[in-house]
């Protein structure tokens, strides 16, 4: 119930390609990295260790997307600050009591922040789920959770992004570079967030160039515990059935799914788009000349910022909202494939900055 605080700027912070990162586990050492009052002085102070943990969502360092994107900013956040860490990995088809254990295990580890990767965490019931039963048995912890802003707690921020909006600038790139007019999506799971993903990218398919047709399609649902973030081998049969169908463009927000888009798009001949991070920098060699472009999720700033503020002493609970104007979403330009259409996609980004452009959530 902290008050919604919108970030305006994000400095300090260069894209850098996620690539072969290893778990960072360091040896815990007699320290007071769990005081968490900030009387050390402010941002960047080298006198205190921060002993931050972090808790990923299924696939962990390595995933290439969205966990490799939290690990990041973590990274980051230890080349500036004395960090102590420790990251644990969610296992398939695990309990709600299993995430709930993975953050006590670093709660009372005396890991102060305690960083949970992914809307999971919240569970099915905000109020009882294993973020908010941690944050209660752990009242002196602050947490972080992205993509999530439904646990209010006095201890807990909800880091949250308007992939919207970024959705809509590559669904504008999709439909300027089709030759069939057919596009596709494919989506992780069947909830709200990935839904946000979809809308935004067929209302920038539609403004850009009326009629395109956009397939959709999701691999997995709550009920098979969104299984579909970690299955790419379901990830390149449903893109191989859409570049069946005409598509020859194909957005996937499906974390470590993704890589069977992009092999079904290499198989076809056709593109793909990628999610998270630049995921031309980040995929094998053979497969990045069909990635045309990348939705950015600056999920590597939020977690860096959300660390700084810990070791400068602060923190508000509640929501933080990164957005187009932040810079917590946009699109990437590498390989070169949409130099030819930039200026009409920064058109767009300043529209929506502006408020001239009101991209739709669901």
């Amino acid at each position: 119930m902290g008050k919604e605080i919108v970030l305006r700027r994000v400095r300090g912070m260069k894209m850098l390609a996620l690539a072969g990162a290893a778990v960072i586990t360091l040896g815990m050492t007699a320290c007071g990295g769990t005081d968490d009052d900030g009387s050390d002085g402010g941002s960047g102070s080298n006198d205190k260790t921060v002993k931050v943990g972090l808790a990923f969502d299924i696939g962990g360092r390595g995933d290439k997307s969205f966990n490799d994107a939290a690990a990041l900013g973590l990274d980051n956040a230890m080349k500036e600050l004395k960090i102590e860490a420790k990251d644990l990995e969610a296992a398939a088809n695990e309990s709600e009591n299993d995430k709930f254990e993975r953050l006590k295990l670093l709660c009372t580890g005396g890991y102060n922040p305690v960083i949970a990767v992914g809307f999971v965490y919240a569970g099915a019931d905000p109020k009882t789920g294993p973020l908010a039963k941690a944050a209660q048995e752990c009242p002196d912890t602050k947490f972080a959770i992205i993509d999530d802003q439904s646990v209010t707690a006095p201890n807990v921020t909800g880091l949250v992004f308007a992939e919207e909006q970024g959705s809509f600038l590559v669904g504008a790139a999709a439909a300027l570079k089709t030759k069939t007019g057919t596009v596709g999506f494919v989506g992780g799971c069947d909830v709200p967030l990935i839904h946000k993903f979809e809308a935004g990218f067929k209302a920038g398919a539609a403004a850009a160039k009326a009629g395109t047709k956009v397939l959709s399609n999701y691999l997995s649902t709550p009920a098979d515990k969104c299984s579909g973030f970690n299955d790419p081998a379901k990830g390149e049969t449903q893109a191989t059935g859409m570049y069946d169908q005409g598509a020859d463009v194909v957005y996937q927000a499906a974390g470590g799914s993704g890589s069977g888009v992009f092999k079904a798009a290499k198989a076809k001949g056709k593109w793909a788009i990628g999610v998270d991070s630049d995921q031309y920098n980040t995929v094998q060699a053979d497969l990045k000349d069909v990635i045309i472009t990348s939705m950015l999720k600056r999920v590597d700033v939020a977690v860096y910022n959300f660390i700084k503020d810990q070791a400068a002493g602060k923190f508000t609970a509640g929501k933080v909202v990164f957005d187009l104007k932040a810079e917590g979403v946009g699109y990437s330009t590498s390989g070169g494939k949409i130099d030819d259409i930039k200026a009409q996609l920064d058109k767009y980004k300043a529209d929506i900055i502006a408020g001239t452009i009101k991209v739709p959530e669901a």
